[in-house]
């Protein structure tokens, strides 16, 4: 009889929830159960995505995804070909830093305009210069001229967690207000939000005043209970886990054995989950996964904890 009650207790679920009379148990849409996400991505490597956005992004903590060409970044301070370009010691401290430096073509080849082959080719060439320099493999891709040939898309999605197939211009033609609407639409929506631009003060779509974009950030700074500002890679990453993870949940009394399943490339999606636990007012929660304590938030009914989605077996003691 008691194996039978167990039986019972144990429910598989897909990335959703575990409904019973004292637990909803489910993975959070967004990281730390945010309401929405934000991905700040910036085209071209641009000399000032280095000088302005950079430092810009890391002062509120921050930090944002540069799509480069490679053809066009300088070697070093002491060889520039181009003064409006970066230059590849300078992408090494940004990514460093925890910028995602990701691929936009070697030369930002246009898809329809060139033969598959040296399509391939030139997103090959990209990764391989952003590796060599960075130390870092391209998981995600920006393509040139936003054309998505469907050849060519099948190439650049290629070992990748994404590509960018939508986005917000956040550059010359947006407002303040413009800018706000859409951040609280976001978090109203329960959306993920792409801003994409190129330029601050020079370039394609550059900004009247770059200010403007300092005091957007500003607002979402302001609301960042709501919002979870991550790279393009990150956020990709998380909601593709999220959509492919199984939850199988034993609950017996004041604990849940909770294991977690998923089959993606552990090599290529690496990014941890956020775990919610709903129902009840709890004192004191404890949480292992494996030999680890897993930091856990308590607020009101629900308590939330990241884990590993490849890390096995997650033990839950409410108290």
């Amino acid at each position: 009889m008691k194996i039978f009650s167990l039986f019972i207790l144990s429910l598989l679920i897909t990335s959703n929830s575990l409904s019973g009379a004292d637990w909803n148990v489910y993975i959070a849409k967004y990281k730390q159960d945010k309401a929405c996400a934000i991905s700040y991505t910036f085209d071209d490597g641009l000399a000032e995505h280095y000088t302005l956005v950079a430092p810009q992004l890391e002062k509120r903590g921050f930090r944002g995804t540069f799509w480069i060409c490679g053809s066009k970044i300088n070697k070093d301070s002491e060889t520039i070909s181009d003064t409006t370009r970066m230059t590849w010691p300078q992408l090494r401290e940004m990514s460093d830093n925890g910028h995602e430096i990701s691929n936009h073509g070697w030369a930002h080849k246009n898809f329809a305009r060139f033969p598959i082959e040296e399509i391939k080719e030139d997103i090959l060439k990209n990764d391989s210069a952003i590796f060599a320099n960075i130390e870092v493999i391209p998981r995600t891709f920006c393509y040139p001229n936003n054309n998505k040939k469907a050849e060519g898309r099948r190439i650049a999605e290629q070992n990748r967690v994404g590509t960018r197939l939508k986005q917000r211009s956040i550059g010359s033609k947006s407002t303040p207000e413009d800018l706000e609407k859409w951040m609280n639409t976001l978090i109203e929506t329960n959306d993920w939000g792409v801003g994409m631009t190129h330029g601050l003060t020079y370039g394609y779509d550059a900004f009247r005043n770059p200010q403007r974009l300092w005091d957007h950030w500003d607002q979402v700074k302001a609301k960042e209970d709501k919002i979870w500002v991550g790279t393009f890679r990150e956020v990709v990453s998380y909601i593709k886990e999220r959509e492919n993870t199984q939850l199988n949940v034993l609950k017996n009394n004041n604990k849940l054995l909770i294991t977690p399943k998923l089959e993606l490339d552990k090599e290529i999606f690496i990014e941890p989950l956020t775990m919610v636990i709903a129902g009840q007012k709890v004192k004191k929660v404890i949480v292992r996964q494996g030999k680890k304590k897993l930091p856990v938030q308590i607020s009101a009914h629900k308590v939330t904890f990241d884990f590993n989605p490849y890390g096995g077996l997650i033990e839950v003691l409410i108290k």
